[in-house]
């Protein structure tokens, strides 16, 4: 009997459980007349299970991606919205929003092109603040990429400091003193003058100019680092380098991971979720939204 009963009570659970509805994020096709461009900027964003019907407002992280990438990679290459569906609805992270701007080639930088970093911190950052409930102070808001997104994530956060609570660097491209003779940073179009790669713009763009300020000044950004052990890159050398100054400033707010892989996705899909643990830790939780930022009752 008990045997039976118990066989029973597992069906009648497993049932429910495929009964319930699943948890599941929104994810959103998102443009803004960008007066700095002259033209539509697209990103993504991925709402939090729940957003439409609370009157919460939520983290937000700004995911970027590879110098080759767009708006659509995290999503379609790293699997980011089961890795986020799946790590809220295990409780493993807060409900955030997370918005994935596309600007291929443009290393989130003004250099020699388009003002990447202009559009994406002036203009995107202050739109997503419109447009959606996020927690619109440092408390609240993340940043976070792969590669050239990586290096971008340690740039804007050792820039502005009082803008980020914590900062993702996934096989960031921190080259010092130049990148690699293959690295696309060698003929992307931030980095081209007179026609071929100018080592000045890209040193002058580096993390290590910004350091020295950033150390200066009293905020601590939490830094999580990670790299593949056999990166074609030899970012693993490189990232470690970008650690081992973090660590020295701010012991015990700086992770680095070495992880099995070279410069691939499966790398960075499967270190999303290790990241968005640490970076959630460092952020607000969820908050109540004034009333009129609210939806309306049903």
């Amino acid at each position: 009997m008990g045997l039976r009963s118990g066989v029973w009570a597992g069906a009648a659970l497993a049932a429910s459980l495929a009964a319930a509805p699943a948890i599941a994020g929104t994810v959103l096709e998102q443009s803004l007349a960008s007066p700095t461009l002259g033209r539509d900027y697209r990103f993504t964003v991925y709402l939090p299970d729940g957003y439409a019907d609370s009157c919460l407002s939520y983290p937000v992280l700004y995911l970027l991606h590879g110098a080759n990438g767009d708006e659509h990679d995290w999503l379609v290459k790293g699997k980011a919205e089961s890795t986020l569906d799946s790590l809220i609805a295990e409780g493993a992270i807060a409900p955030m929003v997370v918005v994935m701007p596309g600007h291929k080639q443009m290393w989130w930088v003004d250099a020699n092109a388009e003002k990447s970093q202009t559009v994406l911190m002036t203009e995107l950052l202050p739109e997503v603040e419109r447009r959606f409930r996020t927690i619109a102070d440092r408390s609240g808001r993340l940043v976070a990429g792969l590669s050239a997104g990586g290096l971008a994530a340690a740039r804007l956060s050792f820039e502005r400091p009082d803008l980020f609570a914590a900062a993702g660097a996934l096989s960031p491209a921190v080259y010092e003193p130049l990148p690699p003779a293959t690295s696309s940073a060698m003929k992307d179009p931030p980095f081209q003058k007179d026609g071929k790669f100018d080592p000045e713009t890209w040193q002058r763009l580096g993390w290590r100019i910004l350091f020295d300020a950033y150390r200066a000044q009293p905020l601590v950004v939490p830094f999580y680092i990670n790299s593949g052990d056999i990166d074609r890159f030899e970012i693993a050398y490189h990232a470690a380098v970008l650690f081992r100054d973090l660590h020295r400033h701010q012991p015990g707010k700086a992770v680095f991971r070495v992880v099995a892989g070279d410069h691939e996705w499966p790398v960075w899909a499967s270190t999303l979720g290790d990241a968005l643990k640490y970076l959630s830790g460092h952020a607000s939780a969820p908050v109540e939204s004034p009333p009129a930022a609210c939806p309306p009752k049903k």
